[in-house]
């Protein structure tokens, strides 16, 4: 019996966006619409402009063909001193206003104010009640590792990767603490994004979803899980039959399995031969001995793509 991941299900057209970015609404460099118009040279179907605790629903470039996922960036720093900081920030998504979303157009919330993710679940559990998605930011750049948000309840995903971390402080580039969180139980999906402030920062991480074009589906795809993250590369399928894992993709160096309590396995071609095709045995040291297996794909100039995890029920 074939289990596919619910990115590659249906015959419905993958559609490119991005989930988290700046403007001079906040703190980016570029205006909206320019912005907008940047995304839409790159092949963008959808954006969220989630500017930091600045709500917003418009598309600027009106003109350009771009779907807008309303949303916005919240964040809270609970721990602060001399020596250093921790913090959390969540980027919110929600529906149109008519389908009941609670934030306003250009609401200007203040930071914050927890010390601990105890504390700041209000914050999440009020965005939810707004009829909002979250989203776990930058987990490495926040000085977060899992034990400091691991009671966070709600988030639908977290970011394997951030353009922003990436190019300014080298982390938050390759899915942190996403297996631990997996390993715990958490069924967060992970995204790609870019949280680009300067114009330089855009359109190098997104998600290619599995959904028609307009903001409910889209919405109702992250939250299935449907779709995959890339900086690159491409990943056509991705599932489990005849008890292997098959990842099908562009041509890719290596392909890595990952599960939590097993050594990542990785896959190459022979004599550095690129590879379109992946399968993962899941032998007697994985049959009924894991939860989940996920994918990561790096192509040769060292890009990656990531699929969401097939959740296993070994009955």
């Amino acid at each position: 019996m074939k289990k596919q991941q619910q990115a590659f299900n249906g015959n419905k057209k993958m559609l490119k966006g991005g989930l988290h970015c700046h403007t001079t609404r906040s703190d980016g460099a570029g205006d909206p619409a320019d912005v907008i118009r940047l995304h839409h040279k790159n092949g963008y179907d959808f954006l969220a402009i989630t500017d930091h605790r600045n709500y917003n629903y418009i598309n600027y470039a009106p003109e350009v063909p771009m779907t807008i996922i309303p949303g916005m960036e919240f964040d809270s720093t609970f721990e602060y001193n001399g020596d250093g900081f921790r913090c959390f920030h969540t980027v919110c998504l929600g529906p149109s206003k008519e389908e009941g979303n609670g934030f306003e157009q250009d609401v200007k919330l203040p930071t914050g104010k927890s010390t601990c993710q105890e504390e700041y679940q209000h914050y999440l559990d009020d965005i939810h009640a707004k009829k909002n998605i979250t989203i776990h930011c930058h987990p490495e750049w926040s000085n977060t590792p899992a034990r400091y948000f691991d009671k966070l309840e709600g988030n639908v995903a977290i970011e394997v990767w951030n353009t922003g971390a990436a190019m300014g402080n080298e982390c938050d580039t390759d899915a942190a603490y996403w297996d631990e969180l997996l390993g715990m139980g958490k069924r967060l999906w992970g995204v790609a994004a870019d949280d680009g402030h300067g114009m330089n920062g855009h359109c190098k991480g997104w998600v290619m979803v599995n959904s028609e074009n307009n903001i409910n589906a889209i919405l109702e795809a992250i939250k299935d899980g449907a779709f995959y993250s890339s900086c690159g590369p491409e990943i056509y399928d991705f599932y489990i039959e005849d008890g292997k894992a098959i990842i099908e993709c562009s041509p890719a160096s290596r392909i890595r399995f990952h599960s939590d309590k097993h050594t990542t396995k990785v896959r190459r071609g022979e004599n550095g031969a690129l590879i379109t095709r992946a399968e993962l045995e899941l032998d007697d040291t994985w049959q009924k001995r894991y939860e989940y297996v996920r994918a990561v794909v790096i192509d040769e100039n060292g890009k990656k793509a990531w699929t969401n995890p097939i959740f296993v029920d070994w009955e």
